[in-house]
Order: C-alpha cells, then structure tokens, then sequence
C-alpha cells in the first residue's frame, strides 16, 4: 500500500510520531489554552529523569476533562496510559490544545 505524500513530495509523520512529540512542546506546570472552541486549563509535570509526563486538564467552562501518563521506556515507542478515557481522546487533545500565547512563551 503506498504512503500518503504532500504536496512537496514528503510523507507526512503518521499521527503517532505527531503525538510522541506534542506533550513535549507543552509548557511545565499549569497553562489556561483552548481545545475545540473551549477553554481549558492544563497541568504537564515531568519527571526528573524524563521517562514520565503527566497531563491532567480541566474544560474551564464545563465538566470534561483529559489525563494520562506518558511513559518513555526502553522499547520500540512511549506508552500511553489514559486514566479513566480512551487513548484516542488524549491523543486528539494533545495534538488539539493550543496554550495562550502568554504562558507558551516561558517554555523551557
């Protein structure tokens, strides 16, 4: 089955290979952002030797919320650990949530 190409001829990075990167980009400790037209306040913690990410985030003007753990162990990729929802919803906040440009700006 061929791979799926863009316009300039590259193959886009499967969604799996997105999200492995995404938490990465999200600011340490609480930052307010935006998730499918909704506020959301959003808590990333790592872990000191980077093996760990923990989200936990709260829709601000309703009652949804996201949490996982993401493992980066020895082994062919990370480990997605929901708590309580499906992978797949975790995977699409992340790659969804846009932080305010105020806290974006201190990441580290």
């Amino acid at each position: 089955m061929p791979s799926t190409m863009t316009a300039s001829g590259k193959t886009p990075p499967s969604i799996q290979a997105t999200f492995e990167d995404a938490p990465a980009k999200l600011p340490e400790g609480y930052v307010d952002g935006h998730f499918g037209n909704r506020s959301w306040g959003v808590t990333v913690k790592r872990s000191e030797d980077g093996k760990r990410t923990w989200l936990y985030g709260e829709e601000l003007s309703g009652t949804d919320i996201v949490s996982f753990n993401l493992y980066r162990l020895a082994g062919p990729g990370p480990i997605l650990k929901p708590c309580e929802m499906s992978s797949a919803k975790g995977i699409e906040f992340v790659l969804g949530f846009e932080p305010s440009p105020a806290k974006a700006a201190f990441r580290p």
